[in-house]
């Protein structure tokens, strides 16, 4: 937590990150109630500003990503600064010439942002779907356990309905077997 800051969404990860000791250098959780594009593009800003800056040395971006229903699973990806994944069988079209209109650099620094943005948004999003599943699951979960419950009172209230029915079976029984 000594050189980590965090850029959240939600009053709960804020919460326990700021528990944990990390800084929370931006609080993004109105976004979550109604995700829009432009509230990834506000937090894009503000990392890729800091980023700049020289304020940060790496960006991550942490979320729940939404595989269904019952699965979700934590993903960390590494946003800035790329590193270049491994590819061996391609090496010769590392040396192919490319021809940018605009230059190369002003193309980046249209394109990065964008592609920053729509991480973000997409990570909103699979986040929120899977928070949605799990509430979904959880509704399930005690839909069934209060149907079980349910049952297994009503046969409880049977039993001792039953069961009193007898008892008066019984006495009225013994009532008129003591008049004769």
């Amino acid at each position: 937590p000594d050189n980590t800051v965090i850029y959240a969404l939600g009053k709960k990860g804020i919460a326990g990150m700021a528990k944990e000791g990390y800084e929370i250098k931006g609080d993004y959780s109105e976004a979550v109630n109604n995700p829009l594009f432009s509230d990834a593009v506000d937090i894009g800003r503000a990392v890729i500003e800091a980023y700049v800056n020289g304020e940060i040395g790496e960006i991550y971006i942490a979320y729940t990503h939404f595989k269904n229903t019952v699965t979700h699973i934590p993903t960390l990806i590494k946003l800035i600064p790329f590193v270049k994944e491994d590819d061996t069988e391609n090496e010769s079209d590392d040396n192919a010439l490319m021809l940018f209109e605009p230059e190369a650099e002003e193309a980046l620094e249209l394109l990065i942002p964008k592609y920053i943005n729509s991480l973000i948004f997409g990570a909103i999003i699979e986040s929120l779907a899977s928070e949605n599943g799990a509430r979904m699951q959880a509704m399930d979960s005690a839909t069934s356990n209060a149907e079980e419950m349910i049952a297994s009172l009503e046969l409880k209230y049977n039993r001792a309905r039953q069961s009193a029915i007898t008892q008066e079976l019984t006495e009225i029984i013994a009532g008129s077997a003591a008049v004769e």
